[in-house]
This record gives structure tokens, C-alpha cells and sequence, in this order.
């Protein structure tokens, strides 16, 4: 942080554009997964959009990002400069592993954006299909192995409820959970894993290249252009959407949490944002201020509520 501390001085010294704080972004995961890719998409965003100049991203894995979470809470405490990515993973991991620290402990911001699920196999795969999975399931539910994100987290839920729904005891589900969506992916393509769950954006260039074959995706609806049918169509009455936010440190005063805001107001409604989300399969749920902290104590209830239902939570 010295540097960031320079270059505050040095700003506040000489004449230079107007800028907002330099921004440190962590990201509570290894390369490669969602969080990942939303933490320096925001950095490209902030800094190509003028709201920051020099934007950082650090990668602190582990335990559903709920590491990263402590860490980030108990050092960036009153920072208005410091922003952390989390979401609907982080709200099953703060349960399932019991964190003493929790997003009281942080200053939610916004949600940015929502992605639907996707069931994929290994192009190799017999499955060719969630009727095969399904059968393969009710078969032996243990010799099923799924690969996806941290345990308690929206993947592992996903898998949770598509047992339920079909029948199948979801506390014998064989869940094994990547702390980052590189791991993960080498997992399923090398056929480590019978079957991966994650986010559509995490597998779209592998599935449009043939080497994974999408089952279904979770949402409502399909995702436009993908061929590929809901987990409803497929008859599996389940429909589960990922979401993603950004928090800031805990501490900040009534000044500094609109500064902020209004910082990742500004980033979301920009043509640079809006094009990520395009390019990247996300869909624009995003949601700012007291609307936003209503629906997060919505999420987090109803989170307990399905994780006690599977079995990941007593």
C-alpha cells in the first residue's frame, strides 16, 4: 500500500486530473474463477472509465472466500479505497464454515450481476444428457462426482437441489470443491470429475469448442444463443441464479459510503461495463443502497434455509 500512499501525496501536491482514490480490489478466490474475473473487470472498467486511475487486484483464496473476508475486515477497516468481491458463495460459505467473520463485518455496496449455472461433461463423457445424470444418480449417487466451486457455495447447492428434485438423498451427493475455477476446469476436462457445475462464462469457450458438452443451465430461461436447455425443460424442477457483489471496508462514515457508491454507480452504467457483461454471459441485476441491503438479509435467510434442506448446514 506505501505506493498507493505516495501517489495519494504526490496527487494532492501537483496538478493533475481529477481522479477518485486509487482502488485495491481482492478477490477472495484463485485466478481463474467468477470472482476472479469480476474483480479485474472492474479494474479494466474503474480505470478505462476514468473513475480511478491505478487500480489493484489481489487474489486471497480459500474457505469460499470467507479468508479473504476476514483479512479484508480486519485490515482495510475505515478505507475508502479498498473494495472486495463477494456474493451468493460467500453467503453459503459464511454458514456451512461457520466464519465468525460475516458481511455485517464489511460495507455492502452493490450487486453487479447474476449468471445461471451450467451442467457440463467432458466431451468423452456416456452422459450425454440430465436424463443420463439423473439415472446415473439414482443409481449410485456416490460415484457421481461433481467438480465446482467452495463448498456451500452456489455450485454446490445447485448439485444439492438437482439430487432433491430427482429424487436422490442430496446429503450423499460426492461434491469435491476447487477453491478457484482453473483448478476446477482442469478437473472436469481431464475427467478427474464426472460432472462440473459453475457459472456459463466459466465453461462457454470450452463448450463452444466442443471439448465440454453442456447439460442444461439453471435459469428461469435460456440463455440466449446457447443451445441448451433449462434444468426445467430437462425435468429437473430446479432454478438457482448465481450473483455477484462488491463491499467496501467496515468503518466508513455516511461520506465515504455514498463516495463509493456513487463510484460503482457510475462504473456500472458505463458503455465499458455494460459491454463485460455482454462478453461475458453476465446479466445486469445490478442493485445499490437500502434496496440492496433488504435483498442481501432476504439472501442470506433463504440460504440458510436450503443449506439446512440438503444437509450442509445443521
Amino acid at each position: 500500500m506505501k505506493h498507493v500512499f505516495l501517489a495519494s501525496l504526490i496527487a494532492g501536491s501537483i496538478a493533475l486530473p481529477a481522479y477518485a482514490a486509487d482502488y485495491t480490489i481482492m478477490a477472495p478466490a484463485a485466478p481463474g474463477g467468477g470472482w476472479d474475473q469480476t474483480a479485474r473487470s472492474l479494474q479494466t472498467a474503474f480505470q478505462q472509465e476514468g473513475v480511478s486511475k491505478n487500480v489493484q487486484v489481489m487474489n486471497v483464496p480459500g474457505a469460499g472466500g470467507t479468508i479473504g473476508l476476514a483479512q479484508f475486515a480486519s485490515q482495510q477497516k475505515g478505507k475508502d479505497n479498498a473494495l472486495i468481491v463477494g456474493g451468493y458463495v460467500m453467503v453459503g460459505a459464511i454458514l456451512t464454515n461457520k466464519s465468525p467473520v460475516t458481511l455485517k463485518d464489511v460495507t455492502p455496496i452493490a450487486r453487479l450481476t447474476g449468471e445461471d449455472e451450467a451442467i457440463v461433461v467432458p466431451a468423452s463423457s456416456p452422459i450425454k444428457s440430465m436424463a443420463d445424470l439423473v439415472a446415473a444418480l439414482k443409481k449410485d449417487p456416490g460415484k457421481v462426482s461433481w467438480g465446482g466451486g467452495s463448498a456451500g457455495g452456489v455450485d454446490h447447492i445447485a448439485a444439492g437441489l438437482i439430487a432433491k428434485a430427482s429424487g436422490v438423498d442430496p446429503t450423499k451427493i460426492n461434491y469435491i470443491a476447487f477453491s478457484g475455477g482453473g483448478e476446477a476446469l482442469a478437473a472436469i476436462l481431464g475427467s478427474q470429475v464426472t460432472v462440473g457445475i459453475s457459472g456459463y462464462g466459466e465453461f462457454e469457450s470450452q463448450v463452444k469448442s466442443g471439448t465440454l458438452r453442456l447439460l442444461a443451465t439453471s435459469g428461469e430461461k435460456r440463455i440466449p444463443g446457447v443451445d441448451a436447455p433449462t434444468l426445467k425443460e430437462a425435468g429437473v424442477d430446479v432454478a438457482v441464479q448465481n450473483w455477484r457483489m462488491v463491499a467496501a471496508a467496515p468503518g466508513l462514515s455516511a461520506e465515504q459510503k455514498a463516495k463509493v457508491t456513487a463510484d460503482v454507480q457510475k462504473l456500472a452504467t458505463s458503455k465499458t461495463w455494460q459491454e463485460t457483461l455482454k462478453t461475458k454471459g453476465w446479466q445486469d441485476t445490478f442493485l445499490a443502497g437500502p434496496a440492496f441491503e433488504a435483498q442481501l438479509a432476504k439472501d442470506i435467510s433463504a440460504t440458510e434455509g436450503i443449506l439446512k434442506d440438503i444437509g450442509l448446514v445443521k
